[in-house]
């Protein structure tokens, strides 16, 4: 199943952070005053307990400007003003539409136990203090505004709810952003290592053979630095190649560099050859009888061995190494073998084994490096015969 695109996790509107305050602020603002206003007017109250009534929704609406930044004594003094609305005439006062915001936003904004104790303090007194003094509401009255003060605090998790786990989300796809984004360096950094350090330890090797045969044996050492610049010229257009295919340049335009072909089996004896140089020698033990696995094992195998041919020339001292390639059933087995001086138990795994081992999980196998019999080191390779599954 494709995976979506982020874009799809976002919000489809998300309105800017001064409509997300002030609407709510206009909206009862507008509402509650000219309904205060209406209402006295329409019951003929005194004008001082009008002017109370309509200060307190004009308040209660004031008082919502806090919300963002102190929504739990926004929703405490938004329900004090309601409570007191309660006991000033009308008697049947305007929607307080305050209130709902300020529950609603109190428990979006993570400050849902101050709604609660406020809110729930506040109905207490009011149902409290009407018996003492008096006044008598309709239990219809009292079940409606229960039903809707829990109402809203219900739509306020809900929002909440869902805000959450949309932050949630986008935390996951960020994070696994950057694990690809991380992958994805240490593929390009795997593969470039694998090609610069083939070509630049065999141009050392080269090197140091022209260099000691320089005045003894000139043709050799003329043969050296052809190999140098042969080794040269193939590492910068393997190199070429491999950027090429990290940037998806396949389209084999003259002005994209041509696409090497990735390493297979074949290639091996020629790897084999190459490392066999100055007191080292390299052989390989090919028990595949022509057999050979999908062509993506084949590119990891060879990688696989490049690399710990490349540790041996490069720090085991060893004079023999052998390279082995057989089957066991559904599995290709990759061993190479020195007898140099070995790898100490506790010896830290450098970037060259690691890369190893992740190109033989990559490829759905393992990889195993211990210390040989009665020296040396062995670097064994089992990886799965079709390929990954």
């Amino acid at each position: 199943m494709p995976e979506r695109a982020w874009d799809e996790f976002e919000p489809r509107f998300r309105p800017p952070p001064g409509v997300t305050l002030w609407l709510p602020v206009v909206l009862s603002f507008v509402i509650q005053v000219p309904a205060a206003i209406a209402v006295s007017a329409w019951q003929r109250v005194p004008a001082p307990y009008g002017a109370i009534s309509v200060a307190l929704a004009a308040a209660s609406a004031l008082a919502l400007i806090g919300a963002r930044r102190w929504p739990g004594p926004t929703v405490a003094l938004v329900a004090a003003l309601t409570t007191v609305d309660l006991f000033v005439p009308p008697d049947v006062g305007p929607i307080l539409v305050a209130l709902a915001f300020g529950i609603i936003g109190a428990v979006v904004r993570g400050a849902r136990l101050w709604a609660l104790f406020s809110v729930g303090a506040a109905w207490l007194l009011a149902v409290t203090a009407s018996g003492l003094i008096g006044m008598s509401w309709h239990p219809f009255r009292i079940a409606l505004a229960t039903l809707a003060l829990g109402l809203f605090f219900a739509i306020g998790e809900g929002i909440r709810l869902r805000l959450s786990r949309g932050a949630e989300r986008r935390a996951q796809l960020a994070e696994r952003q950057r694990t690809v984004e991380q992958e994805e360096r240490s593929r390009i950094a795997r593969e470039l290592h694998d090609v610069l350090a083939h070509s630049l330890s065999q141009i050392s090797v080269q090197s140091g053979m022209g260099l000691h045969l320089f005045d003894r044996e000139p043709e050799r050492a003329r043969e050296a630095l052809a190999n140098i610049r042969e080794l040269s010229a193939a590492g910068l257009d393997e190199v070429r190649g491999v950027l090429s295919f990290l940037r998806g340049d396949e389209s084999g335009s003259p002005q994209t560099a041509p696409l090497t072909p990735q390493p297979q089996l074949a290639e091996l004896p020629r790897l084999v050859e190459q490392r066999t140089a100055l007191g080292l020698v390299v052989r390989l033990d090919d028990r595949l009888e022509g057999d050979r696995p999908a062509g993506a094992i084949q590119t990891t195998a060879y990688r696989i061995a490049q690399e710990a041919l490349t540790n041996v020339v490069r720090h085991s001292a060893a004079s023999n190494a052998t390279v082995t390639l057989e089957r066991a059933g559904d599995v290709l087995v990759v061993s190479i073998v020195d007898d140099g001086s070995g790898r100490a138990p506790d010896a830290a795994e450098g970037g060259g084994i690691r890369g190893m081992r992740e190109r033989a999980a990559l490829a759905g196998g393992s990889l195993h490096v211990h210390q040989g019999e009665p020296s040396g080191t062995v670097v064994e390779a089992r990886l799965p015969w079709a390929g990954p599954r």
